[in-house]
């Protein structure tokens, strides 16, 4: 699959971030609407009641800075997901949300763990190990660019902030770094060019065949065309004077 498949804009870019980022905040305004508290919806660790949490906690939110700060760089990595991985987005948004919600489950504290965080990490370790792995140009720079922005966020990971769900985090990193790696082969290849193909035969090449095996340039004349001498017709007017 070569990189006009892959690079190629499209309403879903923009479309489909934009409706999941809404439907976080629908979501959070429902609560303050009508007096809910989705909280106990999120994961909760160890317990089977916990579980649902998987698929729902990526909504919940405990508070509009949260949410803020969760929106932003959700909708930037979606988007740069479905521009340049948009053939495996939803795998990668899907079975993202599952496996980095099962492994909060599997490993952290007793408490509710809620927010799109995991998400978000496991965005910026998908995008990132995707883009080394691939050693294409583009998708390079992407992930250069993916850690000046949030390279920081990596100190999240670790038990360092009190209140702080480091557990899905860090689920969410580990995750990236598996699907970079299952994701492996669905890579945008870089264009080669002709004499850098397998099946690229020197002596057949139309260029090559003007040069001598010591590189000199050899000129070579058509005797079948025929090169016709311009006729010119001489004048000769005397001078009476």
């Amino acid at each position: 699959m070569n990189k006009q498949e892959h690079f190629k804009f499209s309403t879903g870019v923009v479309a489909y971030p934009v409706f999941f980022v809404l439907t976080l905040w629908l979501v959070f305004w429902f609560e303050v609407r009508f007096g809910y508290n989705f909280s106990k919806y999120g994961v909760y660790p160890q317990t089977l009641k916990g579980l649902r949490g998987v698929v729902l906690s990526p909504f919940i939110h405990g508070s509009i800075q949260h949410l803020y700060h969760n929106s932003i760089p959700l909708f930037v990595l979606s988007m740069a997901l479905f521009y340049f991985y948009r053939h495996i987005a939803w795998k990668v948004l899907v079975f993202g949300i599952l496996v980095s919600g099962f492994l909060t489950w599997c490993i952290g504290r007793p408490s509710y763990h809620i927010g799109a965080s995991g998400l978000i990490y496991l965005l910026v370790s998908f995008i990132f190990f995707k883009g080394v792995f691939a050693k294409h140009y583009r998708l390079i720079a992407l992930s250069l660019l993916v850690v000046f922005l949030y390279g920081s966020m990596i100190w999240y990971a670790l038990p360092l902030e009190e209140g702080v769900s480091w557990e899905g985090h860090l689920a969410g990193l580990i995750t990236g770094l598996l699907f970079a790696l299952s994701f492996r082969k669905a890579i945008a290849k870089p264009e080669k060019y002709v004499w850098e193909q397998t099946d690229f035969k020197e002596d057949d090449d139309p260029f090559l065949k003007h040069f001598d095996e010591n590189g000199n340039f050899i000129e070579t004349i058509n005797p079948e065309i025929e090169q016709e001498q311009p006729l010119v017709n001489y004048t000769f007017k005397e001078n009476k004077d």
